[in-house]
């Protein structure tokens, strides 16, 4: 029995003097020469390819951040570079970069006849989507004193003369920009016995507003709305 386990742990032994001597042939041995591999002075072999790496290209000294590269030339159209409003526009065009002025006062126009409106017609449905809450009381309380003394509003939009930006900024993540409106209309306002008592249904006036709108930039409501409203 001893016999028989002597010649298998000889040829066990013979079979793993060979693995070891082909191992030996193909790794080769260290010789004590060879660069290490944390080496950061050590270049790979010209020509050398490694699929594992992705060459980026090398930035330039002073390119701009996406935050940075605003173009400030358009909107010197809607505000003086140096002012207080331009630097606000700067600002709320680096915060939101899909801000656009122009964009911005054609629908703050159309929100200054939908409120102006809807203000004169009591209609609180429309004014709800437009103004910030405080507001919103504001205007609801006056059309319910109107109301409650049988008043009545007549109006009638002729039109903006002019939409101007008269400031910007952001004050955390809230964004707030005032403009300016010269608009005309024609407005007057008749008792229960149906007089006139304010207003004439004939004239054509023009009315000077600064109105300021706001949005949350952290909600995901792209709609701005009325804040403040002052007569010019």
């Amino acid at each position: 029995m001893s016999g028989f386990f002597d010649v298998y742990s000889i040829i066990f032994l013979i079979i793993a003097v060979v693995i070891f001597m082909r191992l030996g042939s193909v790794l080769g041995r260290r010789t004590g020469n060879e660069p290490s591999p944390f080496d950061p002075n050590v270049k790979p072999p010209a020509g050398a390819r490694n699929d594992n790496v992705v060459s980026l290209p090398p930035r330039e000294h002073g390119s701009a951040t996406p935050a940075d590269s605003v173009d400030l030339e358009p909107l010197a159209k809607y505000a003086t570079p140096g002012t207080p409003a331009h630097d606000g526009l700067v600002a709320l065009s680096k915060a939101t970069p899909d801000f656009e002025p122009e964009h911005f006062l054609a629908g703050a126009r159309v929100a200054y006849e939908m409120i102006v409106t809807a203000f004169a017609q009591g209609d609180r449905a429309s004014l709800k989507s437009l103004l910030a809450n405080d507001v919103y009381e504001g205007f609801v309380s006056a059309i319910t004193e109107r109301e409650g003394r049988g008043e009545a509003t007549e109006l009638t939009f002729v039109g903006i003369e002019e939409s101007k930006i008269t400031a910007a900024g952001l004050e955390g993540r809230s964004a707030h920009v005032s403009v300016r409106f010269v608009a005309e209309l024609i407005n007057c306002t008749r008792d229960k016995e149906g007089r006139v008592i304010e207003g004439d249904p004939t004239d054509v006036q023009t009315i000077r507003d600064a109105w300021t709108f706001a949005r949350d930039l952290s909600s995901r409501d792209p709609n701005w709305k009325l804040v403040a409203t002052e007569a010019v």
